[in-house]
């Protein structure tokens, strides 16, 4: 069962870093909020593994509340809130797609070697599932800093969450009021996000960061 346990976990990890580098791929918002979906099916199938070889039954409602708001209830309303806002464009990044797609590989390389000398002590199933977490924590980090889209840099933000939830329920899970409250933060988080991008689309016609900048005098 051990074999097993390990090949899935890994599997299912190593694809949710697989989901994030396809997100720093992305140029076309509809493609990026389709990808964020499936970035939030492959954490919720992780973590309800987990669930099941740890015996812990409080990780399937994380996996619940990840598939249920992150991978239907975020993307949908992100759907409709870019038809409403009108920005069914290109996502302009700050670097072009291949030196990201390289700087987001270099970045697992580093994640793995750095988690696996320090988690040495845990069992290989630890080890591993922190180091994947720590690579699609990087990797959200990535592309909040390269895309100049606000709602890019909002599912960079809420992707880097899933990287945390990864870790957690690979250290053996958390307590469910844990879990609950960080589902109840980042809806929250994502109700004031909402609120924020159609005051700047109304104020300033535009949710570009670069083009916000202009407006406060940070470039020429």
């Amino acid at each position: 069962m051990h074999g097993l346990a390990f090949d899935v976990s890994h599997l299912l990890a190593g694809g949710l870093v697989l989901v994030s580098l396809m997100l720093l791929y992305q140029d076309r918002l509809y493609s990026l909020l389709n990808v964020f979906a499936l970035h939030a099916v492959v954490l919720s199938l992780a973590v309800a593994w987990q669930a099941h070889i740890q015996e812990a039954p409080h990780l399937f409602v994380t996996a619940a509340i990840a598939l249920g708001f992150k991978a239907i209830l975020i993307p949908v309303a992100l759907h409709r809130m870019v038809r409403r806002l009108g920005i069914h464009r290109t996502i302009e990044t700050v670097v072009g797609i291949g030196p990201t797609m390289l700087f987001g590989i270099g970045l697992v390389a580093l994640s793995i070697m750095v988690m696996l000398p320090v988690t040495e002590q845990a069992d290989a199933l630890t080890q591993e599932d922190l180091a994947f977490a720590l690579s699609v924590v990087l990797l959200g980090l990535l592309m909040m800093v390269t895309r100049r889209n606000a709602v890019g840099q909002v599912v960079g933000f809420m992707s880097l969450e899933n990287g945390l939830i990864l870790a957690a329920a690979g250290a053996k899970g958390m307590p469910l009021v844990v879990e609950i409250s960080v589902a109840f933060s980042v809806l929250i988080a994502f109700i004031v996000i909402g609120i924020f991008l159609f005051r700047i689309r109304e104020r300033f016609d535009t949710v570009d960061v670069q083009v916000l900048e202009r407006f406060r005098g940070e470039q020429p």
